[in-house]
């Protein structure tokens, strides 16, 4: 098994929270974890990001508060449309895909692109990547002790710029993946449920969000009393409910149904 210990780790448990500036709407809140809250001054290569960097490698170092600078490198999975100055990236050695503001996040500093860009598989099963998006799925992890840990979860879409990539959530962790899927499938370690979100009538449910919402501004109100404000940045085109939402107090990317939980 190729998953190991990799995403057993992130894990937490979560607080109902609601939401409004979107109907109907019910959010978990995700649980901080201080593995994943060393964080990235200003750039100064902003020039190079007026150009498209998507698929490009990038490493930066990052300072949040008293703390040390950290160094981080990544690949740029995508740049986010309604708001040109976020972009997706997926950093070594961590699986939850975040989103950040590389030319104005001032915890930011010595942002380099780096002159090699991704590779593309020439080898992806075309036919079965396809039949593997939009899926509920089961997804097996191997554990420290070699026993599997199953998580329920949903295969979002395929990376754009990685032909065997796959943006998937969970259901007991709401935030967006990236996985190199193919051989977890083909190995046994993932599998697809009787049902999936394309799979479902083409009549919207009572209540469904229907209309176009990437780009409106959304506020979550937690169990403490406190708010968060974010934008929805992407709608999954089979099942428009289910949207990726950018918090501005956070980095990670967070996935929910607006109309019920998946």
């Amino acid at each position: 098994m190729k998953t190991s210990l990799r995403k057993t780790t992130d894990r937490g448990s979560r607080a109902d929270a609601g939401i409004t500036g979107v109907s109907a709407s019910i959010m978990k809140k995700r649980t901080t974890h201080t593995k994943h809250r060393s964080s990235v001054g200003p750039s100064s290569l902003v020039s190079q990001l007026k150009q498209s960097i998507i698929g490009c490698r990038i490493r930066h170092g990052w300072k949040e508060g008293n703390s040390p600078v950290t160094h981080w490198k990544g690949t740029i999975l995508d740049q986010v449309p309604v708001n040109p100055s976020l972009y997706l990236i997926k950093y070594d050695g961590f699986d939850c895909v975040y989103g950040l503001e590389l030319d104005k996040d001032e915890r930011i500093s010595a942002l380099e692109v780096l002159p090699d860009r991704v590779a593309t598989s020439q080898t992806c099963d075309a036919h079965l990547a396809d039949m593997m998006s939009s899926k509920a799925v089961k997804h097996l992890f191997e554990t420290e002790d070699g026993s599997k840990d199953e998580w329920r979860g949903m295969t979002l879409a395929r990376v754009p710029v990685m032909n065997t990539g796959f943006y998937i959530t969970y259901e007991e962790d709401p935030v967006l993946y990236m996985y190199q899927l193919l051989d977890d499938y083909k190995e046994g370690d993932l599998r697809i449920m009787p049902y999936s979100i394309d799979s479902l009538p083409v009549q919207r449910e009572r209540g469904e969000v229907v209309e176009f919402l990437v780009g409106k501004r959304v506020e979550c109100a937690t169990q403490d009393g406190s708010g968060r404000k974010g934008m929805i940045i992407h709608q999954v085109k089979v099942k428009p409910s289910i949207c990726f939402i950018k918090f501005d107090d956070d980095f990670y990317i967070y996935v929910y149904d607006l109309v019920k939980a998946f």
